[in-house]
């Protein structure tokens, strides 16, 4: 995922849990990151953290972004994260748990045994 998104100059991940390792490889890369939760969550010194629910989300973390990603994100996030996507006119790409399947529409891309999915492009 990081080498799909190394072409972006900034870039907030949904829901970033205890999984900063994609967060800190786009920092390193020179991206600017924002990662956010509905809990704190330790990250990479060169990430910045907000606390943010996508569900009820506070436009100002998201408005300046070019690309909004999401690991693992639940189906029932899907529609929520698109809509803040739409709203500050970014790119929206995500993975999920498993078997699940996106709940919006989207271009599938397999990288590395993974399915990127591009809801936004």
């Amino acid at each position: 995922m990081v080498a799909r998104l190394a072409d972006y100059q900034s870039a907030v991940e949904i829901g970033i849990g205890n999984r900063p390792d994609v967060a800190g490889a786009l920092a390193n890369a020179g991206i600017v990151v924002t990662a956010t939760d509905i809990r704190p969550r330790e990250v990479p010194a060169d990430v910045q953290f907000v606390l943010d629910d996508v569900t009820n989300p506070d436009a100002s973390v998201y408005e300046n972004c070019d690309v909004l990603y999401a690991l693992n994100i639940p189906p029932e996030l899907h529609r929520p994260a698109l809509a803040v996507a739409k709203e500050c006119d970014s790119v929206f790409v995500f993975t999920t748990l498993g078997g699940d399947q996106p709940s919006v529409p989207v271009r599938r891309e397999t990288i590395s045994g993974e399915t990127l999915f591009w809801a936004r492009e």
